[in-house]
């Protein structure tokens, strides 16, 4: 791991940067016109979802071995180094699917050991021992304090591919399998898991129904799509009438999927999988280590694109009342690996901005990600799990980091910006008497100073946790992380100052009238 000379004494001299926390009321945007302010209105605008900061499981074969390099296949247990991270990581919401979903027959990886049936993995190659199954996973999300989202076999959404491994084996599922799996996992009473020893119910509220169904050129249509849907929620809810259904809404899809369905549906779903700078983007391949500062303008611009995207989906959802699951989202950048480019901290920088567009459509998007979750080699990934087993343990990507952070330091309540100095990029949370800030400094080697306002309100008392690193920083394992938040106190005088490619979380304690 590289640590240049630039990041330790960045590191080293952060502690005599400083923030002015208001006294009194504090100045308005009008009283002091010349200072570089960054003014909070503290009036509560919506409520902000645990769930942007959820996390994906998808069983990835041969391609990245995800959920297989985290199981110790020796001692029929999660790896203790993945649970840890993990932990650190604090995904609210777990998602177990994806692609895999469409083949995968839950009933043969339930159940005792030996009699589990190994499946083909019709995407990623390979075969899956189907040790790890429902009752693995849920464990996994009770030990590191995750909530679970299960996709359903949608009836291969449609691909015919899909339906039957070249060898004939069935892989297509109907209504009934959801059902019975929501029965398996929700019914106090289920036979078929108590039968296999576990006495009492292991509920799982979220549940999605079609994964990239519009993507599929053979598949369904959207009329069929949405007339199966209602099929499968309606046998779903037969079974546990809580539960929460996501629909598949891409593609166009999402206003005539809602009218269908009739009231069925809690949420709406959508992808995003693009690469920054687009067919000429120079993030490719090795082309990102010739010119630094070509590859930071084009991180820097990749919220755009992103932020194109939501708007298009509110648009479609205008008036529905029915809110956006982002339910898989990353970069997807030519080169090996879904490429390096993604170790770097310019990355990370990049990945706080789309935190950040999450947060400014929190109103309508509700469950969100920005990375695949674990695997052994993709940087894609929040969780990088080495592997022959003991070459070193699970660590962070810079998407985890920074996702790490804002999860940590955020309030329950959307809050307006009302101004910030240039090359900051700010979103405002608050919970009770205590406001949040995230904040990036998207210049690259210039720092921003600036002065705080809580409009209002006196700021008693502050911290901020920050990220500060080389822009061409690249992790590629867990040793002496240059990318662990660093804990700041925020002093009582001078501007605060944000170091250049910084992402930081501020949290800081108010009073005083609204």
């Amino acid at each position: 791991m590289k640590t240049t000379r630039r990041h330790l004494l960045k590191t080293a001299g952060l502690g005599a940067a400083t923030m002015a926390l208001a006294q009194g009321a504090g100045p308005s945007l009008g009283e002091e016109a010349g200072a570089s302010l960054l003014a909070i209105d503290p009036e509560p605008r919506f409520d902000l979802s645990p769930y942007l900061y959820m996390q994906f499981m998808e069983p990835l074969g041969t391609t990245d071995s995800s959920v297989e390099a985290a199981w110790d296949h020796g001692r029929d247990c999660w790896r203790e180094d993945v649970v840890e991270v993990t932990k650190e990581l604090a995904p609210p919401l777990l998602r177990w699917g994806g692609a895999f979903s469409s083949y995968y027959r839950w009933k043969e990886a339930v159940g005792p050991r030996d009699r589990r049936v190994p499946m083909q993995n019709l995407v990623w190659g390979g075969m899956e021992t189907n040790q790890v199954g429902t009752v693995e996973f849920l464990d996994f999300c009770r030990q590191v304090g995750a909530e679970p989202l299960m996709s359903v076999n949608f009836e291969s959404d449609g691909c015919k591919a899909w339906m039957a491994t070249p060898k004939g084996k069935v892989q297509t599922a109907g209504p009934d399998e959801a059902a019975e799996w929501v029965d398996y996992c929700n019914n106090p009473k289920s036979a078929a898991r108590i039968a296999h020893g576990l006495k009492e119910p292991c509920p799982i509220r979220l549940w999605q129904i079609g994964n990239e169904t519009s993507y599929h050129g053979d598949g369904f249509g959207v009329e069929v799509a949405a007339a199966k849907t209602l099929a499968f929620a309606k046998a779903m809810r037969k079974v546990d009438p809580t539960i929460a259904l996501i629909g598949w809404g891409d593609s166009g899809w999402a206003n005539r999927m809602i009218e269908l369905t009739s009231g069925q549906l809690q949420y709406v779903a959508f992808h995003h999988m693009y690469t920054p700078g687009g067919d000429e983007s120079p993030l490719a391949g090795n082309e990102y280590r010739k010119d630094p500062a070509r590859t930071w303008q084009c991180l820097m611009e990749a919220w755009k694109p992103h932020e194109a995207r939501i708007r298009a989906m509110r648009d479609l959802t205008a008036g529905t009342g029915v809110p956006l699951a982002l339910t898989e989202c990353h970069f997807a950048v030519p080169g090996p690996h879904r490429n390096a480019v993604l170790t770097t901290w310019a990355a990370g920088v990049s990945m706080a901005r789309l935190l950040n567009v999450h947060t400014r459509h929190g109103d309508v998007l509700k469950i969100a990600t920005a990375a695949d979750f674990c695997g052994t080699r993709w940087t894609v990934n929040a969780v990088m799990i080495p592997v022959p087993y003991g070459e070193g343990k699970a660590f962070m990507m810079p998407v985890a980091r920074v996702m790490s952070l804002y999860r940590a330091h955020v309030g329950e309540k959307a809050l307006n910006v009302k101004g910030a100095p240039q090359d900051l990029d700010v979103t405002a949370s608050r919970r009770g008497s205590r406001v949040f800030l995230h904040v990036v400094n998207t210049h690259r080697t210039r720092s921003v100073e600036a002065r705080l306002v809580v409009e209002g309100m006196t700021i008693r008392s502050g911290e901020a946790f920050e990220i500060a690193c080389e822009p061409e920083f690249e992790v590629w394992s867990g040793v002496a992380d240059a990318m662990a938040p660093k804990r700041r106190a925020l002093p009582n005088a001078g501007p605060w100052t944000f170091p250049p490619a910084s992402v930081s979380a501020l949290e800081l304690e108010v009073a005083g009238p609204v």
